[in-house]
């Protein structure tokens, strides 16, 4: 069930995703709220699930040498339990930094980080390898270059700025 917010915890919310490391003073300062009423509410949208946690955002590229590959999977059947046999290997496989179920001609798009393209081939066939997973094809697309990057997720019923 989705809870109703109000302009105030939206804007909480739109504040802590631009920058999760604010104090707490200064996210006050910044919605309207004297400190001690915005901590309570930060308290309580990380108690209902809606802060999942925080993180620093890195750029990959300046850190290490790596590919990223946009990779569209088809599955020979489409049970439940084949799903989340396939799910699970996905959540375990660090290189899948995300991934989507989708309808249309395939039936997930993972966004994978490998070392080379070497790493990338070896891994996915793999998936096409093991005959338990059913994976029955894989269509790669290597990024050349962000056009845009991690970006983080309208708020909508925000208040325009």
């Amino acid at each position: 069930m989705r809870r109703t917010l109000d302009q105030i915890d939206l804007r909480i919310l739109a504040e802590l995703q631009a920058d999760g490391r604010i104090t707490n003073q200064a996210l006050s300062e910044r919605v309207g709220l004297s400190a001690r009423p915005c901590l309570e509410r930060v308290r309580r949208l990380e108690r209902e699930g809606l802060i999942v946690g925080y993180q620093a955002v890195l750029d990959i590229r300046k850190l290490q040498s790596c590919i990223t590959v946009l990779t569209q999977i088809a599955m020979e059947h489409h049970g439940r339990n084949e799903r989340l046999l396939f799910e699970r290997r996905l959540a375990n496989t660090p290189e899948v930094v995300e991934c989507f179920e989708v309808s249309g001609e395939f039936d997930y798009i993972a966004k994978l980080i490998c070392r080379d393209i070497d790493a990338y081939q070896e891994l996915t066939q793999s998936w096409m390898d093991d005959a338990e997973l059913g994976v029955s094809r894989v269509t790669s697309n290597i990024v050349l270059r962000p056009a845009r990057d991690q970006v983080p997720p309208p708020l909508f019923g925000r208040e325009p700025e």
